[in-house]
């Protein structure tokens, strides 16, 4: 903002001058100039790119090993203590061997170690990710002719073979058995998912995820538990159960869990009463006494290893058939390509997948940047959390992402920088290498206890909902329809209607905004609604009208409506009909606005006229966010209408974006500040209601201060 005293008459303030605004290169220079830079190598570039791709290879060369270095093995430990019991409970709701959990939360740990942008966030294996992963793995295990309720590494559970069927035969199966090929399913669907995110990377759509709302993946993260929880069930109760597939899972679930409940294992139920007491009453302790504790109680390692000593030498599934985790295998499977086959038919189940993934990934690393003080890229999370899913698919491990339970115990326990994920790489690499096989006797009740106690939070959202109601009836509405649509139809289904209502309901703030009219405050240059203050004084002959939306193809007609509602005079119409009567026709004044539905339109009855009284409308555009092509046509029809009834439109507080876009299309002059804009177009309110009193011979008010 420039003064310029030459151009100041006297008497007057300073006025402003506009800036040129630069000259933009064309679309081929702009081509030109960006292939340009992209096919530019130096040494310097080269380096920088690949310290992007790498941002470990930046930060590593800073890092304080005094300061930092005690608190990132403390927490890498801890994490690294957690990450195990947790690892192999999950394989339960993947349906997969435990030693796949173990792969993947060693190569996920490594590979964000090396990409991540956060400093905080654990990525390795999740509980959401683990249903969506199971769910699939269900599904394509039953068109193959395996049976999905047979859960994975029990001690017979080897050497099972699929039965004789043609589907098994066309698949080509017939040496690869359910744990076979239920890893197959898991890795094509991984890399699938890998490659969409890395993909949504390279493309810069890292802001797609901020269309998945908060209240969205709230309700999601609820729905989805709701379904883990009763996935686990027929585990803590010890009674076998088909595992349902298709809508309606959970209900259909419940149904054969009461069916067989006369058939509960006596051993697995006592077992999981117990456990889950200790647990619960562990994690109440933690969270009550979190301040004075330096560490988390590791509850989940005691629980596990107390409960596989008593199975092991009570002989609990010898003697009273308690189902347990199996034989774990040591060291590493020979790495496999990928199915091409299977990733062409999960393809479709790979897209949720990814959107979750990516969006609670790049939800948590902004969360914890915020609280700590610095900043993360959204492209390169979405790079490092694709290739965390990519690279490992190719050594038999499962879909990955961020979680929030161990990214609060690192940040509790004093991580300071992505080492400690190096640190907790270690730890399931020792027990992949000699301590897995001590888990072999483990009941499955236990570990389907440490899933359930982790749903704590997720579960204890629905006590958010009456705030969020009252916050905003719509976030409340996507909550509970996406949790709801989770639990009787799908995830898939619970994530798709909750991404559609979002739409829908951002799409219905914008279309149907408040719209009101607007009067003086006193003796002021200020302007309120009518609706919401009284004691203000309306401007003879103008109509200041106000519009809290953009002005765009949905609301154009909303716009209308409300502002012949308002001002009491629809010009549509009143121009029309003047027209028709020909050039020294009368008309118009005062005609009726046809009734319809405005929605949440100020009334003020005492301040709108029955007939036209003015010979003004004044437009604050201060809330017009933007204006499309229609938006711009029905200011210039508005303004037509209203030239041919003699009253004159103006607008004032005009963003620079609606500004240009105004000059663009023609409702202004092609240049800034000639007649055209100086006429129209005015930097406050009061500023356009002086000139509209002027331009009609009425005297000026003496303005004051508020």
């Amino acid at each position: 903002m420039e003064e310029s005293p030459e151009c100041a008459p006297q008497g007057r303030g300073p006025v402003l001058v506009r800036r040129r605004p630069p000259e933009r290169p064309g679309l081929r220079e702009a081509l030109k100039a960006r292939l340009r830079r992209g096919c530019t190598c130096s040494v310097q570039g080269a380096w920088a790119l690949l310290q992007g791709l790498f941002p470990a290879m930046h930060w590593l060369r800073r890092y304080r090993a005094r300061e930092d270095l005690a608190g990132d093995v403390m927490s890498g430990l801890l994490i690294g203590i957690i990450l195990v019991p947790q690892a192999i409970a999950y394989s339960l709701l993947a349906g997969l061997q435990p030693v796949y959990s173990l792969y993947t939360s060693f190569f996920a740990n490594l590979i964000y170690f090396l990409m991540g942008t956060s400093r905080h966030v654990s990525v390795g294996i999740f509980s959401l990710l683990c249903l969506m992963v199971g769910q699939v793995v269900d599904r394509e295990l039953l068109q193959a002719g395996f049976d999905p309720a047979q859960d994975g590494p029990g001690p017979e559970a080897n050497s099972s073979a699929p039965n004789a069927s043609a589907t098994t035969l066309a698949l080509g199966l017939q040496d690869c058995g359910r744990d076979c090929y239920a890893i197959r399913v898991a890795t094509a669907l991984t890399l699938v998912a890998g490659i969409y995110q890395v993909l949504m990377g390279i493309l810069r759509l890292g802001f797609v995820s901020a269309y998945l709302s908060q209240p969205l993946l709230d309700g999601f993260a609820m729905g989805a538990s709701v379904t883990i929880l009763t996935s686990q069930l027929r585990h803590l109760l010890g009674v076998q159960v088909p595992r349902h597939q298709g809508p309606g899972l959970v209900i259909s679930t419940w149904l054969s869990l009461l069916r067989g409940a006369g058939q509960a294992n006596l051993c697995d139920l006592l077992t999981s009463a117990v456990c889950l007491t200790v647990l619960l009453a562990a994690k109440e302790l933690s969270d009550r006494c979190r301040h004075r504790l330096k560490v988390p109680l590791p509850a989940e390692l005691l629980v596990i290893v107390v409960a596989t000593l008593a199975s092991h030498f009570g002989r609990f599934h010898q003697r009273f058939g308690s189902s347990v985790a199996g034989d774990i295998p040591t060291g590493f499977v020979a790495p496999r390509v990928p199915d091409l086959g299977l990733m062409w038919r999960v393809a479709p189940d790979a897209v949720s997948l990814a959107l979750v993934g990516s969006a609670f990934s790049i939800s948590l690393a902004e969360m914890f940047a915020r609280s700590h003080g610095y900043s993360v890229r959204a492209n390169q999370e979405l790079l490092a959390v694709g290739c965390c899913n990519v690279l490992p698919a190719f050594f038999h491990c499962f879909a990955t992402s961020a979680a929030l339970a161990k990214s609060l115990v690192k940040t509790a326990t004093g991580c300071r920088t992505q080492v400690s994920s190096v640190v907790s790489a270690a730890v399931v690499l020792l027990v992949l290498l000699a301590l897995a096989p001590l888990f072999r006797d483990l009941q499955r009740s236990v570990l389907a206890c440490i899933i359930v106690v982790s749903l704590r939070g997720a579960l204890r959202k629905v006590r958010d909902v009456p705030r969020l109601w009252r916050l905003s009836p719509a976030d409340a509405l996507v909550w509970v329809a996406t949790a709801a649509t989770c639990v009787l139809l799908s995830t898939e289904a619970g994530l798709l209607a909750g991404v559609l209502l979002s739409l829908l309901s951002l799409a219905g703030r914008t279309q149907r905004p408040r719209a009101a009219l607007l009067a003086r405050v006193a003796d002021s240059s200020f302007y309120e609604d009518t609706a919401e203050f009284e004691g203000l004084v309306p401007e003879p002959g103008v109509q200041v009208f106000r519009f809290a939306g953009p002005l765009y193809y949905a609301n154009k007609d909303f716009f209308l409506q409300s502002l012949y509602r308002l001002t009491g005079l629809d010009a549509g119409r009143a121009a029309s009909r003047g027209r028709e009567r020909g050039p020294g026709g009368q008309g118009g004044r005062g005609e009726p606005v046809e009734s319809r539905d405005l929605g949440p339109v100020s009334s003020a009855a005492a301040l709108v006229p029955t007939a036209t009284c003015f010979h003004a409308v004044v437009v604050d555009c201060a809330p017009l966010l933007f204006l499309d092509a229609t938006g711009l046509a029905t200011l210039q029809d508005l303004r037509r209408d209203y030239g041919a009834l003699g009253i004159s439109l103006l607008l004032a507080c005009c963003s620079p974006s609606v500004t240009d876009t105004l000059r663009r299309g023609g409702f202004l002059g092609e240049e800034p500040g000639d007649a055209a804009e100086e006429g129209q177009l005015f930097h406050s309110v009061h500023s356009a209601v002086l000139a509209a009193r002027a331009c009609h011979g009425e005297p000026a008010a003496t303005d004051s201060t508020l």
